[in-house]
């Protein structure tokens, strides 16, 4: 009986055991992955969150002067999906570590080749890609969680806010998206099915030559003649060629076809538009 006993106790630990290999917590600086459209591509932000919990930030818990992986845990990383601009340093696509060195006036920011820098002692300097100088803002609403974030996204810029508890600096980042793009058109014109709309939609709205645009615009109306939305943005081109007279008949067209087609809001914005003439 006593063996038996002694048998069943050691199953019920043996169980208590396995069971508490499977307990999960949340770990205490969690992690966060944003991957944010940028340029014709993508930039990707991975890192570890500490919270302040009544605790000095900068100066102590974040000496001065010191690299910090701006994070906590695992190595902070940055991955590019196409060359970039940081600090005027052409970046090549691929993943990098984000590591900073927080002064109370200034921050240097510094995008390494190492992407497993932990601390200090891992670091290199040599391995550096950029470095750029970043002046600290103090903020009204203090973060208690370190957060960082893609700000000011345009097409061809954005910029990596880092912030925490009263504090904030950015990293500028940019790509030079017009080379890519008419890259990307003089290739697509040298093939069968050519983009008309897409083409001359964006020579329209970046100031390119609007004469072409407004050729390309009625290829694609031959194309598609009821495109109602191709209607409406040739009209906008024959605005900005001083054509007046012939965009608004251009509006009128799109906005019967509009209509016909139920979309009330290509309607609008096509009354919007025959208003201003």
């Amino acid at each position: 009986m006593l063996k038996k006993s002694m048998l069943y106790a050691f199953a019920i630990s043996c169980s208590i055991a396995v069971n508490a290999q499977t307990i999960k917590t949340p770990a205490p600086s969690s992690t966060q992955t944003i991957k944010q459209d940028f340029g014709v591509g993508s930039v990707e932000l991975s890192y570890s969150r500490p919270n302040v919990k009544n605790r000095k930030v900068f100066g102590d818990l974040v000496p001065f002067g010191q690299v910090w992986r701006t994070g906590a845990n695992g190595a902070t990383t940055l991955t590019f999906s196409e060359e970039v601009m940081v600090g005027g340093t052409k970046v090549p696509a691929g993943k990098y570590g984000l590591l900073s060195i927080p002064d109370k006036n200034e921050w240097t920011l510094i995008l390494t080749k190492q992407t497993n820098v932990t601390s200090p002692a891992a670091y290199k300097q040599e391995s550096d890609l950029v470095r750029v100088k970043a002046k600290p803002a103090t903020v009204a609403n203090p973060q208690e969680t370190l957060t960082m974030q893609f700000a000011n996204v345009k097409p061809a810029s954005t910029e990596l806010q880092i912030m925490w508890d009263n504090q904030v600096v950015s990293l500028p980042i940019n790509t030079d998206v017009d080379s890519k793009i008419m890259a990307q058109i003089d290739n697509a014109f040298n093939t069968d099915n050519r983009p008309y709309f897409q083409s001359a939609m964006y020579y329209l709205d970046n100031g390119k030559d609007i004469n072409k645009a407004l050729g390309w615009f009625d290829k694609a109306v031959e194309l598609q003649p009821n495109a109602y939305w191709i209607h409406h943005q040739r009209a906008n081109a024959l605005v900005k060629l001083g054509r007046k007279d012939e965009a608004k008949k251009t509006a009128q067209k799109s906005m019967d076809l509009a209509k016909q087609q139920n979309n009330m809001d290509y309607v609008r914005l096509n009354e919007k538009l025959i208003a201003t003439l």
